[in-house]
């Protein structure tokens, strides 16, 4: 059983539909996929749906966005095979709405220094439930104002320290929900709760803290963020509190960091099990 638990599609910072998505899964031999997109569950029927038709199994997912206020940074939690996904909607419309906000806000100082307008940028963010930065940096690339999608322009933009739209970057971190509210209501929406990517925000500390206090149930092991060592020390923390270990590609198609596939990173089908059982365990 290979399953690949964490991937992007347009309706967040993808660059590829649910059934395109689905139909690259089934050729790069998966088994299983969780669609993971940010702060929205809109995939989840089309995905089943679409799943039966090409005879891969879809585990309903959703990505959230946090704030993890005791070290300033961002923080994502996996929520897998929610059973009351009626209770994450309320945060799932708060946190895209935060996004629209935002992504608005950035597009116009671009727009202030860069003459492209906001149809330009829009067009790409047309399947999505708010712009992104990578909406913006595309319809830059149009206009020959960069041929890097990350770089010198997108940090020039982007950076938290010094860039452009760094005001509104800050503010919309710290607008998200608090980490361990979002790990609270998964709970009590009967899902399963994994921190994403520890290395991408540096959540390691944060990792055996919500561990400890049982508000997690897996971790993300294998993820093409990591460093050497990483991988051991994530294995450790997860036998230290008996917790899922997945792994995932992170596939946002042509907006990735990096060139990666569908189905690079899987997840091991004893966590995939576990997860299962969960889903049928809780109340």
């Amino acid at each position: 059983m290979k399953a690949d638990l964490h991937c992007h599609t347009t309706l967040s910072d993808g660059s590829l539909g649910i059934e395109e998505v689905i139909a690259q899964a089934k050729r790069n031999g998966l088994n299983c996929l969780a669609i993971t997109d940010h702060d929205t569950l809109s995939s989840m029927s089309r995905a089943a749906v679409l799943g039966n038709r090409y005879g891969v199994d879809i585990i309903p997912a959703v990505e959230f966005s946090s704030y993890d206020g005791k070290r300033n940074t961002k923080a994502h939690v996996i929520c897998y095979t929610p059973k009351k996904p009626d209770r994450l909607e309320g945060l799932c419309l708060r946190t895209c709405e935060i996004r629209k906000v935002r992504g608005k806000a950035m597009s116009m100082k671009v727009i202030e220094n860069f003459p492209i307008t906001l149809e330009n940028i829009i067009k790409y963010a047309a399947g999505s439930k708010a712009i992104y930065k990578c909406h913006i940096m595309h319809a830059l690339m149009d206009y020959g104002y960069t041929i890097d999608l990350y770089g010198e322009v997108y940090d020039k933009l982007f950076s938290v320290n010094d860039g452009l739209c760094a005001d509104i970057v800050k503010k919309e971190i710290e607008d998200y929900p608090e980490v361990k509210f979002v790990s609270q209501l998964i709970r009590s929406a009967g899902g399963v709760s994994v921190l994403a990517h520890p290395r991408v925000y540096d959540n390691f500390d944060l990792v055996e803290e919500l561990a400890a206090d049982g508000l997690i149930d897996g971790v993300e092991v294998w993820h093409r963020s990591n460093k050497d060592g990483d991988v051991e020390r994530l294995l450790e923390i997860a036998e230290k509190y008996d917790l899922i270990t997945t792994g995932g590609s992170d596939f946002h198609g042509f907006y990735n960091h990096y060139p990666i596939s569908i189905g690079h990173y899987t997840t091991p089908v004893e966590s995939l099990n576990r997860i299962l059982r969960k889903k049928e365990a809780k109340v």
